[in-house]
C-alpha cells in the first residue's frame, strides 16, 4: 500500500494557515493589504478582545462581483497574477492567492461587497472552510469582510494567543505601520468601541507622522531623501538601484532595540536585517554600540530588482542587488545627517567600488563617475578633510618633502605631527602646524606618488594584532587591586591588575553599577524621584498608548510621576534622580516599544529588569566623555560591588583583559 497520499484540501488549508494565520494582527495584515490593492481611499478597522471575538475590515475600494466573491475563497484564487512572468514583478501587496482561504478555515468569514455597476452587494458567509450562504445584501461601493471566533476549530492553535492586550498591541502596530505606508489613505482604528487611531488623508509622509506621532516626534527627525541630493564638485552620480525616502532620529533620540523603526520596501511594510544593519552603519562613530535610531524609511527599487515571495506572511524580502540596495540606505542616512551637521559628508567610493556594485560598463559610460586622484594616491579625498592614512604612505610624503625642499628646519614640525584631518579647500594653517603651507604638502603629495619612491620605500609589513590575545574576564579573576591609569579615545578606562592589562567600558560598567542599584531601590519601594520644573508632555504613538496602562505602575515604581492626558498625551511630572530630564522621554518611548507580546505577559520581576535596564543604559556615563582619575577610581570600586561585574544588563562584556603572560608572548619573550 502506498504510504503517500494526497492531503484533502480542508487539512491544507489549515497548514496553510498554520503559516499565515499567526494571530489577529496577521488577518487584519492580509485584509488591509487587499483593501490598499482594491483601490481603497478609506478604511476602517473594528477589533474586539483583541481581535479573537471579532476583526472587522470595510474599505470603499472597487469591490467584487459575486462570482469573483464566492471564487475569492478558493486555495489559490488571485486576480494580482495570471502567468509566471509576474513573479518577477511584482507590484501588489497581495498576490498568494492564499490568505483568504487559510482565514475562513481557522474562523467565521462574512464577506459583503459590491461593485460600481452592481444593484445590489453579494454576501458569502464560510465557517470553518465550508460554505454556508451566498445571497444579495445591501451595501455601499467597497467590501466588508468580518472575522468571527478565530481559531474557533483549532483549540490548540487558540491556547498560544497572548492576552488581549498584547494582541491589541499588535494589531495597533499594524495599523500604523500601514497608516503610514500610505499617507493618501485614511484609517480608523476602533478597540471594543473606543476609537484607537483616526487619521484623515494627509498631503505626504511628513504631514502623517505628524498625525499618529505628534509634533515633538517631528521635531526630532531628520530627512533623509536621496532623489534630492544635488552633485558637488566632488561628488559623482551612480545609477541608482534604490530611492530612499523619509526620516530618521537625531543622535540624541535613541532607543535600545529596533521596534521603533519602520521600514517598507516598494510601500510594503518589512523586516529586514540588511536594512536595519544599514541604517546604523549610517550612524557609525555617531551612536555607541547597542544603541539604534528611530527611523521612517521608504525604499524604492525597481520591481524586478526584489523577490517578495520568499515568505508566506510577505515581511521578508530578498534583494537582487543587496550591497548596492545597503550602500544607497547607509550613504542617504549619513547624507540626511550631514545636511543636520551631525556627520561629514559622504565618502567618495573609489571606482573599483563602483564597478563592483553597478557593473564596470555603467561606470564607464557615465562621464561623472571620475574619481578625484588616482586610485593609488596615499591621500583619500573626503569633503571635510584629507586624511592622511598608513604610516608607509606618510613616510613617503616625508621624504618627499625632504627631497624637494632640503633638511627641514630645526624648528620645523616632522610630518608625523600633522593632524589626521586637514581642510578639504587648502589644507588650511589653522588646521596644520603653523609653518607648513598648503601648497608645501600639495607639492609633497605629488612628488610621492612617483614611482621611483614607491619602489625606494616598499610597504612595511602590518603591526601585530593583539586581539587574538584580548579575551572577556571570568568574574572570579577579579581582584580588588585594579588601578586605573587612563583612558582610550575618552570612552574606555584603561586599567591593570595582578594578570595584566584590562580594558573597560565606561559606559556599560556605569550601566552595570546603576541597574543594580535600581533593583535594589525598586524592592525596597525608595525610589528617588526629581520633580520637574515644568512637566513636560509627552504624544504616545496608538501601539504605545496601548501598552501605557500596562507599565504605568511600574514606571512610578522607579521615580516617574506621570499623568494621563485627554487622547494619547501623558505629563511627566517627575523623572528618577539619576536621569537628565532630557532622557526621560526616551526611555519611555524605549520602554513602551519593547515592552509588547511575551514581555507584557511576562513576570512582573521580568518587566521590571527591562525597565531597569532601559533607565540604567539612559542615565549612564556616555562615550566620548573625559573622566578624571578620582571618578575613574570610584566606578571601578563601584562596579566591584556589583552582581555581576564583567557584564552589563543587555548581556555585552564590561571587562577585557590582556594578561601579562600574552604581552611577553606577542613580544616573542617567551
Amino acid at each position: 500500500m502506498s504510504k503517500i497520499r494526497v492531503l484533502p484540501d480542508h487539512i491544507s488549508n489549515l497548514i496553510a494557515a498554520g503559516e499565515v494565520v499567526e494571530r489577529p494582527a496577521s488577518v487584519a495584515k492580509e485584509l488591509v493589504e487587499n483593501a490598499v490593492d482594491a483601490g481603497a481611499t478609506r478604511i476602517v478597522i473594528d477589533v474586539e478582545s483583541g481581535g479573537r471575538r471579532l476583526l472587522k475590515i470595510t474599505d470603499d475600494g472597487e469591490g467584487m462581483s459575486r462570482d469573483d466573491g464566492v471564487l475569492a475563497f478558493e486555495r489559490h484564487a488571485t486576480s494580482k497574477i495570471s502567468k509566471a512572468e509576474d513573479l518577477n514583478a511584482i507590484g501588489t501587496l497581495g498576490f498568494r492567492g492564499e490568505a483568504l482561504a487559510s482565514i475562513a478555515s481557522v474562523a467565521r468569514v462574512e464577506l459583503v461587497t459590491r461593485t460600481d455597476d452592481a444593484s445590489a452587494a453579494t454576501r458569502v458567509v464560510i465557517e470553518g472552510g465550508r460554505m454556508r450562504d451566498v445571497k444579495d445584501a445591501p451595501h455601499p461601493r467597497g467590501t466588508t469582510i468580518a472575522v468571527r471566533d478565530l481559531f474557533f476549530n483549532t483549540p490548540a492553535r487558540r491556547k498560544f494567543l497572548r492576552s488581549e492586550a498584547t494582541e491589541s498591541y499588535h494589531l495597533t502596530n499594524l495599523v500604523t505601520h500601514y497608516a503610514l505606508a500610505h499617507p493618501e489613505i485614511a484609517f480608523t482604528l476602533t478597540n471594543n468601541g473606543r476609537e484607537t487611531l483616526r487619521v484623515a488623508p494627509a498631503k505626504d509622509l511628513r504631514e502623517r507622522a505628524y498625525q499618529i506621532f505628534g509634533a515633538q516626534f517631528l521635531d526630532s527627525l531628520l530627512e533623509v531623501n536621496n532623489a534630492i541630493s544635488e552633485p558637488t564638485e566632488t561628488s559623482f552620480s551612480l545609477p541608482q538601484i534604490a530611492k530612499v525616502r523619509g526620516f530618521v532620529s537625531a543622535p540624541r533620540e535613541r532607543r535600545t532595540s529596533r521596534d521603533a523603526q519602520y521600514l517598507f520596501v516598494n510601500g510594503r511594510f518589512v523586516r529586514d536585517r540588511l536594512i536595519g544593519r544599514a541604517l546604523s552603519e549610517g550612524y557609525r562613530s555617531i551612536l555607541p554600540h547597542g544603541v539604534y535610531p528611530i527611523a521612517l524609511l521608504f525604499i524604492d527599487v525597481p520591481l524586478e530588482e526584489v523577490d517578495v515571495n520568499v515568505h508566506p506572511a510577505k515581511t521578508e524580502v530578498r534583494f537582487r542587488r543587496a550591497a548596492a540596495v545597503a550602500d544607497a540606505v547607509r550613504e542617504a542616512v549619513r547624507a540626511g545627517l550631514a545636511s543636520a551637521g551631525y556627520a561629514p559628508a559622504a565618502d567618495i567610493r573609489d571606482r573599483r567600488a563602483v564597478a563592483d556594485e553597478v557593473g564596470a560598463d555603467a561606470a564607464a559610460a557615465d562621464p561623472k563617475v571620475a574619481l578625484v586622484q588616482p586610485p593609488e594616491s596615499p591621500i583619500e579625498t573626503r569633503p571635510t578633510g584629507f586624511e592622511l592614512r598608513p604610516a608607509p604612505q606618510q613616510e613617503r610624503i616625508a621624504f618627499a618633502t625632504a627631497r624637494a625642499e632640503g633638511p627641514m628646519a630645526p624648528d620645523r614640525p616632522s610630518i608625523d605631527s600633522l593632524p589626521q584631518t586637514v581642510s578639504p579647500e587648502a589644507v588650511s594653517v589653522a588646521s596644520a602646524p603653523s609653518q607648513i603651507q598648503s601648497e608645501e604638502i600639495f607639492s609633497a603629495i605629488e612628488l610621492s606618488r612617483t614611482e621611483s619612491d614607491v619602489k625606494a620605500f616598499p610597504d612595511l609589513p602590518p603591526l601585530d594584532s593583539a586581539l587574538k590575545f584580548v579575551r572577556e574576564v571570568a568574574v572570579e579573576s577579579l581582584s580588588a587591586n585594579i588601578r586605573p591609569l587612563g583612558q582610550l579615545d575618552e570612552s574606555f578606562i584603561i586599567a591593570t591588575d595582578d594578570e595584566g592589562l584590562l580594558l573597560i567600558d565606561q559606559h556599560v560598567a556605569h550601566e552595570r553599577v546603576l541597574f543594580d542599584k535600581y533593583r535594589a531601590l525598586e524592592a525596597s519601594r525608595k525610589s528617588e524621584s526629581q520633580q520637574m520644573l515644568i512637566p513636560e508632555t509627552f504624544d504616545l504613538t496608538p501601539a504605545q498608548a496601548a501598552a501605557f496602562d500596562a507599565v504605568a505602575e511600574e514606571l512610578e515604581a522607579y521615580g516617574f510621576e506621570l499623568m494621563r492626558l485627554s487622547g494619547r498625551t501623558v505629563a511627566i511630572k517627575s523623572t528618577p534622580a539619576d536621569l537628565p530630564a532630557s532622557e526621560a522621554r526616551n526611555v519611555l518611548s524605549e520602554v513602551l516599544d519593547t515592552v509588547d507580546n511575551e514581555k507584557r505577559g511576562a513576570a512582573r520581576a521580568t518587566l521590571r529588569d527591562e525597565i531597569a535596564a532601559s533607565l540604567a543604559c539612559h542615565a549612564a556615563i556616555k562615550v566620548n566623555m573625559p573622566l578624571a582619575p578620582e571618578k575613574m577610581r570610584w566606578l571601578i570600586d563601584r562596579l566591584l560591588l556589583t552582581s555581576s561585574p564583567t557584564t552589563c544588563p543587555h548581556g555585552r562584556p564590561v571587562i577585557l583583559r590582556l594578561a601579562t603572560q600574552d604581552i611577553l608572548k606577542g613580544f616573542h619573550r617567551i
